[in-house]
């Protein structure tokens, strides 16, 4: 048995072994990939085929893609180089969204984390300044799947533009840049089995856009910076791989109907909308998240309280607030997310676990229940 079952992919999808050897390879080459020697040319070589590689991934012409150090970077970049004052948020999005423009305007979901589209109409209409919306394709606490076509005819009618978070989307539907129509799309390396530190935005081709930093001509005058040759390479390489998207319906199911079994009070957060195929944000009444990623972690099983982007913080989950979730009960709600390797033994011993915490506490509680009567 391998010595834990992983089911943290949303924080972070192992790296997939083509994506290793791409990285080993991309490392025994060396060379600056703006160099005109013959070792900055194989760098050069090895940089132009993991950007069609990740173009092929989204639908992209080649030239739409700029490489970053990862989605937080392309978030922001997507963000300040639209160069709109006037931005619309979804009340769901990531902070690498939230937090760069803190006086954007939020746009409200509707229980089960849907964005509210009618919201989003009333706030394009209510000012006649051009707007940038930003709304994400798949929630990566909820996994659930948002209305991004339906934004942008709406953003269309007044003007405005649209950047997409699908850092959580890509390898698990299939995300088409073009078909989606967005002016914006941003990607991370790590979520598909790819390294970390490196992801993209993908700029539409005609759409503004501005960069952040000067210095080098790199990426098309658009990033500057040397690029991250072998993160780079590892991305195309998972990038190619994630193009078959991931299909762990049958596996998230049995997880969800065993664990309703173990604790009928159980909810699934987000269950009654479209959602991804890997991801469950599901409490168990009564105990804590953080007591339960502990438990779980002692029993050799990997899970998360909520995002994994706030240096190991358990925090309120904004996500949950923004459903409506009572606190008390969004105060004891994980995710379980599956991947690209995920097997049947980690989904049996994450079961497995998670009844035996479930038990324990129920005990406990007979018992103490139990010494407060007598007492009494």
């Amino acid at each position: 048995m391998p010595a834990f079952a992983y089911l943290d992919h949303n924080a972070t999808s192992p790296l997939r072994p083509a994506a290793f050897d791409a990285m080993v390879e991309a490392l025994r080459v060396g060379g600056n990939p703006s160099s005109v020697h013959g070792a900055g040319r194989k760098a050069r070589a090895i940089v132009d085929k993991a950007r069609r590689e990740v173009a092929s991934l989204v639908g992209a012409r080649t030239a739409e893609v700029i490489f970053t150090s990862g989605g937080t970077e392309a978030n922001n970049l997507g963000l300040a180089g639209a160069g709109r004052r006037r931005v619309l948020v979804s009340a769901i999005e990531h902070d690498s969204v939230r937090r760069v423009v803190p006086q954007a305007e939020v746009l409200p979901v509707d229980s089960d984390g849907v964005l509210d589209l009618a919201a989003l109409q009333r706030a394009l209409a209510a000012s006649a300044e051009p707007a940038l919306v930003s709304v994400m394709l798949v929630n990566n606490e909820t996994g659930v799947l948002q209305p991004v076509s339906e934004v942008v005819h709406l953003a269309r009618t007044s003007g405005a533009l649209v950047h997409c978070d699908a850092v959580q989307a890509a390898g698990k539907v299939p995300v088409d840049l073009h078909g989606l129509g967005v002016d914006y799309l941003s990607l991370s390396a790590h979520k598909i089995g790819g390294p970390t530190g490196v992801g993209a935005l993908l700029v539409r081709s005609g759409m503004p856009f501005s960069p952040d930093r000067r210095g080098g001509g790199q990426e098309s005058n658009r990033r500057a910076g040397t690029e991250n040759v072998s993160g780079v390479a590892g991305f195309g390489a998972a990038a190619a791989e994630a193009g078959v998207c991931l299909d762990v319906a049958a596996l998230r199911d049995r997880l969800e109907l065993s664990l309703a079994q173990i604790a009928p009070e159980a909810k699934v957060f987000g269950v009654k909308a479209p959602r991804v195929c890997n991801t469950t944000c599901i409490s168990m009444p009564a105990v804590l998240a953080e007591t339960q990623v502990m438990a779980l972690d002692l029993a050799g099983v990997c899970i998360s309280a909520g995002a994994a982007c706030s240096s190991g913080k358990v925090q309120r989950s904004s996500v949950l607030e923004a459903m409506g979730v009572p606190a008390a009960e969004a105060s004891c709600a994980t995710r379980i997310s599956l991947g690209w390797n995920t097997r049947d033994t980690e989904i049996e011993r994450l079961i497995t676990a998670w009844q035996n915490l479930y038990i324990r506490v129920r005990q406990s509680d007979i018992s103490h229940n139990g010494s407060r009567a007598r007492a009494a």
